[in-house]
């Protein structure tokens, strides 16, 4: 067995979380970018134009109430 100083053990301890924690970042933040482009967050003008497709001509009114209820379950 290799017998290492404790300091040496620290050091290298040390090392091997930060890689640990730089690659997890990494990785995570790619996973969520490509999330966010796949599900984009739904806005006002996404409401609008839904309702615009369905026939119907949104009021502001209607548009807050929509993303009031859509916040309401998250």
């Amino acid at each position: 067995m290799i017998n290492l100083a404790w300091w040496a053990f620290v050091l290298i301890l040390v090392g091997v979380l930060l890689v640990g924690g730089l690659v997890g970042f990494i990785l995570s933040r790619g996973w969520f970018k490509r999330y966010l482009e796949k599900n984009p967050p739904v806005n006002e003008r996404m409401i609008r134009e839904m309702m615009r497709q369905m026939g119907r001509t949104p009021s502001e009114k209607q548009v807050r109430q929509i993303l009031a209820s859509m916040n309401q379950y998250k």
